[in-house]
């Protein structure tokens, strides 16, 4: 039987890269039912909402998404990617980062997973305006119950952590550290200077990890892991972290890999999966044949293992790894500076379907 999936084309660069990744993903020989659904500035166009209800739908019926970058309009609309996140229940982002070789890098011992909450924290959008009188109020409220005295042209941002969203992102780290063999799962945190809320995160991570006996379990400062990726890349296993940490960690990890147009994941919740590249939507390079599709080939790969074609993903892993150490058909972005011509998108999809070994004999 077919396995049926959403497939959320995007927007820039986000065409190319999903056709480019739906014809690997087809060629392992796993059938799949691909239901395209426009949404971002496409859908704008067509429906006029970055997120109509039919994506959402679409995305529920199947539980499984792979989905291209999304672009916001300017003004009028709010973020698509976050409103999937809110809809679907997401709670934690995977991004591995991995450094395949032949990958033009300084630090080919990279294999790190970040492991991110997706929801609250700084980017929780709770913000007050510098000058407004509910930020007048707020200043007023911390001043009288914590005794800090905030300028009166102060804007201020909340950063909210719960131990509910904290507990369910680290089980995550763990469940997927023994699912791919990892041994350690590391907390990255601030809590030295944020005790209510990095500190939560720590206590949370701390209690989860008392229950994974089989993991090893370490807590290091973000500053601390910032400067260890750089120096002694091959520290670090799995990293969970709250969200503004993921975020940056993960751009870290993506550009000690080759750059972002190598860097997979995925946003799990409890019911649904959305699979997409690191990368955004780059408008500039639109239409010209010539993003990476590796990043969210790979993040088809993870795609593959989710919902159980364990060989297909292993043939389009090795497919992926062959083509990158042969250094001939890759992207700009992986080309040494005058050394040889770049390839296409579609070139380089190619170059992965001609390296894929075939399905085993049912």
């Amino acid at each position: 039987m077919a396995h049926e999936v959403t497939l959320i084309p995007g927007d820039g660069i986000g065409p190319e890269t999903t056709a480019a990744a739906r014809r690997c993903l087809d060629a392992t020989g796993v059938e799949i039912d691909w239901d395209v659904q426009a949404a971002g500035l496409a859908a704008v166009e067509s429906d006029g909402d970055p997120l109509p209800e039919r994506v959402i739908g679409s995305i529920k019926r199947h539980r499984v998404a792979l989905k291209g970058p999304l672009s916001t309009p300017a003004k009028g609309y709010r973020s698509a990617n976050l409103a999937l996140r809110e809809r679907l229940e997401l709670y934690a982002g995977i991004r591995p980062c991995r450094a395949l070789l032949g990958v033009p890098t300084a630090f080919p011992s990279t294999d790190i997973v970040v492991v991110r909450m997706i929801t609250e924290d700084l980017y929780a959008g709770i913000e007050y305006e510098r000058g407004r009188t509910e930020t007048d109020r707020l200043r007023a409220l911390i001043a009288e119950t914590e005794g800090t005295r905030l300028p009166d042209d102060a804007g201020i941002s909340i950063k909210p952590i719960s131990e509910s969203n904290a507990g369910r992102v680290v089980q995550r780290a763990f469940e997927y550290a023994e699912s791919e063999g990892r041994s350690t799962v590391t907390a990255v945190h601030k809590a030295t200077v944020m005790r209510h809320t990095d500190g939560l995160f720590v206590e949370v991570a701390r209690e989860v990890a008392a229950g994974h006996s089989g993991i090893a379990f370490e807590e290091r400062l973000v500053d601390t892991v910032c400067h260890d990726l750089v120096a002694r890349p091959g520290r670090y296993d799995v990293l969970v972290l709250p969200m503004l940490y993921g975020d940056i960690i993960s751009d870290l990890g993506a550009g000690l890999i080759g750059g972002l147009g190598m860097a997979p994941g995925v946003n799990l919740g409890d019911e649904y999966a959305l699979f997409e590249a690191a990368h955004g939507s780059a408008p500039r390079h639109a239409g010209h044949n010539r993003a990476n599709p590796l990043a969210l080939i790979l993040s088809g790969t993870m795609l593959l293992r989710h919902i159980g074609e364990i060989d297909a993903a292993e043939r389009l892993d090795a497919a992926v790894a062959t083509v990158v150490r042969e250094a001939r058909t890759v992207t700009y972005d992986l080309v040494p500076v005058g050394e040889r011509s770049a390839a296409a998108t579609s070139e380089v999809a190619d170059a992965v379907i001609d390296a894929l070994e075939p399905a085993p004999a049912s």
